[in-house]
């Protein structure tokens, strides 16, 4: 007799609660309410565009070009050059010149983008602090590996979409062009996605408690 954990309508069980309760939580952090309270503890004024692009900015150690944040943020680079016109005027970012191409300009972190961007993250920190007050650690340490995992495949998946709208005619040799492009997402099937999933669940139903009562 088989595991009941084997059992596929198991498996879409779980999936299936993690994604309402992801569709949850999404909402909660990204309302406009909840991103002016978190921005007004923080003692600063940014939209919620902005926040990711300065993020993307620290995650590249402060420095990059144009046509990489889009490419990171998976927008088209107008869009990312009038946000960096915004942040410039607001003393966050600045352009530099590009040491390997002097016809391009990169794009940095001033001291002001960082002191901001680190404000907004002590004030999130704060935020999940409370709604997760009772939460084992290692449950919050599995549920950041197993969303690491699924952001992962996601990005994978959006990229793969773009690159084929931008030419969607097949290689020649029939290979996946997004596998190609990225390499093979990491399998997860079996006992081990369906207790990752739950275990996520569990975390973020806890969280979106924790921030409707806070």
């Amino acid at each position: 007799m088989s595991d009941a954990a084997d059992d596929p309508a198991d498996d879409r069980t779980a999936t299936a609660d993690l994604e309402a309760v992801l569709a949850s939580l999404a909402y909660l952090l990204t309302r406009s309410q909840e991103h002016e309270r978190r921005t007004a503890r923080a003692g600063i004024t940014a939209a919620r565009s902005d926040v990711y692009l300065l993020r993307a900015l620290a995650e590249a150690d402060g420095v990059s070009r144009v046509g990489d944040l889009a490419a990171r943020l998976m927008v088209k680079p107008s869009h990312v050059t009038r946000q960096i016109d915004r942040l410039e005027s607001q003393r966050l970012v600045e352009r530099t010149p590009d040491a390997l191409d002097r016809r391009a300009r990169q794009v940095a972190l001033t001291a002001d983008g960082r002191v901001v961007l680190e404000r907004l993250k002590q004030a999130n920190i704060i935020g999940l602090s409370v709604a997760l007050d009772g939460v084992p650690e290692p449950d919050v340490a599995a549920t950041v590996g197993v969303l690491n995992h699924l952001i992962d495949r996601y990005v994978h998946r959006v990229r793969g979409a773009m690159l084929e709208e931008d030419d969607p005619a097949p290689p020649a040799d029939g290979t996946d062009r997004a596998r190609e492009a990225h390499g093979p997402a990491a399998p997860a099937t079996g006992p081990a996605r369906v207790a990752g999933a739950r275990r996520v669940a569990a975390v973020a139903r806890r969280t979106v408690r924790g921030a409707v009562e806070s």
